[in-house]
């Protein structure tokens, strides 16, 4: 059966970016599940988004941008008590981007932590009938710093093995997450570690950047980590404007990163390049030599660069005309 839809599990946000001037902040749709799921539908591929937003103004506006590029919502959750969630994110001179907290007190409970797996299961049937066309689920890890939203991520995972879908993780690790949870703040250190690289371990497909790679494995070599995981999965290490590493289908290599220098904001790139390569692997199956690899990852390395020519994550992520049109010029 040709299996073509992607499901992306975890947290939708707000991105309250500082502006150029410093003085004040723009709101930008967020969080990297969703914003792979929106980069998908330019990519026309069918993506489903499943998490939890606040019964909020922002709320709303995201259900109008799923809406308005066709993401599936029919598993979204909303939380009339809970607030969605607002980042803080400053940018240094380069563009790049860091968060410095969030828009809330520390006693802050936000709707991304609530993702109910009651309410999943009380359409189970549904979520089946969907699986079955699902190639791919897509989560990072920050929905583990949320005891009720990593019940829910491992139920979905374990419904997903069932039907055959591949499951792809970003580490997209992102400590404030931890250390502002009323669920994880006490969890420390080597504990954090654990509990991410046991989600890790259904990966079929890990994206992390190098500094990730170091943090959690001490080695930036994609084999490597990939032979200390349970499903010896893909792996592909990013690292800003440097060649990417990967180990894909028994092979390993680097590609070269195509840079520019009018990059306003790298909020979102990763997120962009993560669906550049499941639109390549959807569209085109998977690659079998090196030559494919890096053309996969190269077309992913622009989805990527081209979501930061602009400021917000979703608004900038580019569709394939974009893409090849750059890929085609490479001048930039």
């Amino acid at each position: 059966m040709y299996k073509s839809k992607v499901v992306c599990l975890g947290e939708a946000l707000i991105d309250r970016i500082r502006n150029k001037s410093n003085e004040e902040f723009t709101d930008f749709l967020g969080g990297a599940p969703a914003n792979v799921a929106c980069a998908l539908r330019k990519l026309k591929i069918d993506s489903v988004f499943i998490g939890c937003l606040g019964r909020d103004e922002f709320g709303k506006k995201f259900i109008e941008q799923f809406n308005e590029l066709e993401v599936n919502v029919d598993f979204l959750q909303l939380d009339k008590n809970l607030p969605t969630r607002i980042v803080k994110v400053d940018r240094d001179n380069s563009g790049d981007r860091y968060f410095s907290g969030f828009d809330a007190s520390p006693k802050t409970v936000f709707a991304d932590e609530a993702i109910k797996k009651s309410l999943i299961e009380e359409d189970l049937s549904s979520l089946e009938q969907l699986l079955l066309d699902t190639k791919y689920f897509v989560s990072g890890t920050n929905v583990l710093s949320s005891s009720m939203s990593t019940d829910s991520v491992y139920f979905l995972l374990n419904i997903a093995k069932k039907f055959d879908v591949k499951v792809i993780i970003d580490l997209n690790w992102r400590e404030v997450f931890w250390n502002y949870s009323t669920f994880s703040s006490q969890i420390r250190g080597k504990e954090r570690v654990n509990l991410i690289k046991k989600l890790l371990n259904y990966a079929h497909i890990l994206k992390l950047a190098k500094e990730e790679a170091l943090l959690f494995f001490d080695n930036e070599n994609p084999f490597e980590i990939s032979s200390t995981l349970l499903n010896r999965p893909d792996v592909i290490v990013t690292n800003g404007a440097d060649p990417i590493s990967w180990f894909i289908n028994g092979l390993q290599g680097k590609t070269k990163v195509q840079n520019s220098s009018k990059i306003i904001d790298t909020t979102g790139a990763g997120d962009a390049f993560l669906a550049g390569l499941i639109s390549k692997l959807i569209s085109s199956g998977y690659p079998s030599n090196e030559l494919e690899i890096q053309d996969y990852v190269r077309f992913s390395s622009v989805c990527g660069l081209l979501t930061c020519l602009g400021e917000g994550a979703i608004e900038q992520q580019p569709d394939y005309a974009k893409v090849n049109e750059f890929l085609g010029s490479q001048i930039l």
